[in-house]
């Protein structure tokens, strides 16, 4: 971090197939040791199943997804005298597209199945539909929000 100024934000570049900043970034988050290619190919392999499954636009079911995944709240500790209190707070929204990627990847992965390829597609038509792992995630985190709405004003 600098000690002065600040950092400009970067703009991510699109996808060179969807022309789309939020592919770009699944890309990146896929991605493991530099191996971009093997990222590209699940993920438009992915895409692929999504569209023969899917009765619209294989980009605007993952653009669907990913935002019924993404979280409006979450619970963030603060040390308060000797207690740690878990504090509800509003999610950014760039922070809540990156968790949403982040969870449909994950719980993707947990599934079991043939190839990443497969388990990413039917994670991808789950969150469509409000079901799976990734949807679970967010009302858990939801639910401990609110559980935790009381402390609300410990917010800084």
């Amino acid at each position: 971090m600098p000690r002065r100024g600040t950092i400009k934000k970067r703009k991510p570049t699109p996808d060179h197939f969807y022309n789309s900043t939020l592919i770009s970034r699944f890309v990146n988050t896929v991605m493991k040791k530099g191996k971009r290619s093997l990222a590209e190919k699940i993920i438009y392999g992915a895409m692929e199943q999504v569209k023969q499954k899917g009765k619209e636009d294989s980009l605007k079911i993952f653009e669907k997804a990913v935002e019924n995944v993404r979280p409006v709240l979450e619970t963030k500790s603060r040390r308060v005298g000797g207690a740690t209190y878990q504090v509800p707070i509003e999610v950014p929204l760039k922070r809540s597209t990156s968790l949403g990627v982040r969870w449909i990847l994950r719980y993707a992965g947990e599934r079991s199945g043939k190839s990443m390829t497969d388990k990413l597609a039917a994670e991808i038509l789950d969150a469509v539909n409000y079901r799976g792992g990734a949807i679970k995630k967010r009302e858990d985190t939801h639910k401990m929000a609110e559980a935790n709405r009381a402390f609300a004003h410990y917010r800084w």
